[in-house]
């Protein structure tokens, strides 16, 4: 069915700007729950992949969950990062469902460096159309949605349109993982004229070509697709692309929830440099 003609049933959420503020609230209210964890000394515990996880992780992923089933009241099937994990990392049995990670970048979390982000997303058949990135330290909010486009909160301030740049005549600004190995994407990087790079953590990576502050991030570590949906819906929303090494859109909803290596870039820069 497409997607238009499901706007506004129970599995699919009518989406305007009424529903993105919610879904940023929620965010919002997450992130002062991981913030009561952040200030204390709390423990790390490792998960079967080798990834941290703290009690910050499972309080924010159990707030978001139960304010989408009671305040968004919709039937889409929620995919947690912590639920999944430790129920299986099962194909969603919906083509409308919600992708949340509570705390993306719990290595940036366990730093203290602020850069950790809680990201919400809405997927239709494969597509993020809605999605939330909230920094709790330095609160940042990006939200953006299908049809409504892209915007930046910081604090209190209201939402400010954002847009992704085109490749400046200087070179490029490439942004890469601050906590991840970066081998594969430096030699993918040789292929352009990049002026400068900025290090960054979590999610906040995306949303740095959203707003025009940096213009490709090249991913070839493993990622999970939570770690990627809020992000990627800022990206487009706002002309930028997120693309498979094949070129094509990264997609959602697949067979174990991974995702393939992928590329981040702003407005008309393509994979071939």
């Amino acid at each position: 069915m497409p997607l238009l003609s499901r706007i506004g049933t129970p599995e699919m959420p009518k989406i305007d700007q009424d529903l993105l503020n919610r879904v940023a609230g929620i965010a919002r209210r997450a992130g002062e729950r991981i913030l009561t964890v952040y200030e204390t000394d709390f423990d790390v515990e490792t998960k079967g992949d080798q990834s941290p996880v703290t009690e910050a992780d499972r309080l924010a992923e159990a707030l978001i969950t139960e304010a989408i089933i009671n305040e968004i009241g919709t039937d889409a099937p929620i995919v947690g990062e912590e639920a999944a994990e430790a129920n299986g990392l099962r194909q969603p049995d919906s083509p409308d469902f919600w992708l949340v990670d509570p705390l993306d970048g719990t290595k940036e979390f366990i730093k203290r460096n602020g850069e950790f982000t809680v990201n919400i997303a809405l997927i239709d058949h494969g597509r993020p159309v809605l999605g939330v990135v909230h920094l709790p330290v330095l609160g940042e909010t990006f939200m953006a949605a299908q049809g409504l486009g892209a915007f930046k909160a910081v604090g209190d301030d209201a939402p400010v349109p954002i847009a992704a740049r085109e490749a400046p005549p200087q070179g490029l600004t490439a942004v890469v993982s601050r906590s991840h190995g970066a081998e594969e994407a430096d030699a993918f990087l040789t292929r352009y004229k990049v002026a400068e790079r900025i290090g960054a953590g979590s999610s906040l990576k995306f949303c740095r070509v959203a707003e025009g502050a940096a213009d490709i991030y090249p991913r070839f570590g493993r990622t999970m697709e939570w770690d990627t949906a809020a992000g990627q819906a800022v990206v487009d929303c706002a002309g930028g692309r997120v693309l498979t090494t094949d070129g094509a859109p990264l997609s959602y909803g697949k067979d174990g929830l991974d995702n393939p290596h992928f590329i981040v870039v702003g407005k008309g820069i393509g994979l071939d440099g």
